[in-house]
């Protein structure tokens, strides 16, 4: 498969498609990254691109009034979403999609960070999150998304949805199967993001021993559910 196109939103430098970018080439896929900030963010559109890969970040749908490129985006992805375009979204990624088909976003009731495994709902040990059956993956979030409409739940944690797909298109992602791998730039996040870490009762030192026993297996089983997910998109 040659000449397709994904086109990887990064809401900040350092979260980018790390260890999905494998499988992405692996598919026939040029990569194509914008990142908030860039010239013609705001503008640049969603439709045309094979696939659409939105990543993570810091800020959250319920402050977006306090980032007003966020309402632009959620549009713009609202219409993807309704020609039911290929739509990939990582935490912040599957928390955009959530609201772009109108489901609630929220806090939660408490900061998730570090890595542990995700619960399978019957629909996840159907699908290709079966790949992270048992993989202790990263989870680095305080909100959370209900489950939009149409939508089916595929896995979950105690006090989370983890991820929903619509039809065989639409995947969104609370945690980060993307990340594990020695070069995916964990060191980044753990200095970005030192006072959430902090706020959520971990520390740098803990999740750099987590990262180095349990991140290349995180990686691996990420790498495997996207190929699978990949696989399965309609020609």
């Amino acid at each position: 498969m040659t000449g397709k196109r994904a086109l990887v939103v990064q809401h900040v430098a350092h979260e980018g498609p790390a260890a999905f970018a494998g499988p992405l080439a692996d598919a026939g896929y040029a990569i194509e990254r914008l990142c908030l900030g860039d010239p013609g963010f705001e503008t640049a559109g969603f439709l045309s691109p094979d696939l659409l890969v939105l990543m993570g970040g810091p800020m959250g749908v319920p402050e977006r009034d306090r980032h007003p490129w966020m309402e632009g985006e959620i549009a713009r992805l609202s219409e993807r979403l309704a020609a039911g375009r290929p739509t990939l979204g990582v935490c912040l990624g599957g928390q955009l999609i959530a609201a772009a088909l109108g489901a609630k976003v929220a806090p939660g009731p408490v900061r998730e960070v570090g890595f542990a495994p995700i619960a399978l709902t019957a629909a996840g040990r159907g699908s290709p999150l079966a790949a992270l059956a048992g993989a202790p993956v990263l989870h680095w979030h305080g909100d959370g998304f209900d489950v939009p409409e149409g939508a089916v739940l595929l896995a979950e944690t105690e006090h989370f949805p983890q991820a929903f797909a619509l039809g065989a298109s639409v995947l969104a992602l609370q945690c980060h199967p993307e990340m594990g791998d020695i070069d995916d730039g964990i060191d980044r996040w753990l200095t970005a993001d030192a006072d959430y870490l902090r706020g959520a009762g971990s520390s740098a030192e803990v999740i750099r021993g987590d990262h180095a026993r349990f991140g290349r297996e995180a990686a691996r089983a990420g790498q495997r559910m996207l190929r699978e997910w990949l696989r399965r998109l309609p020609a």
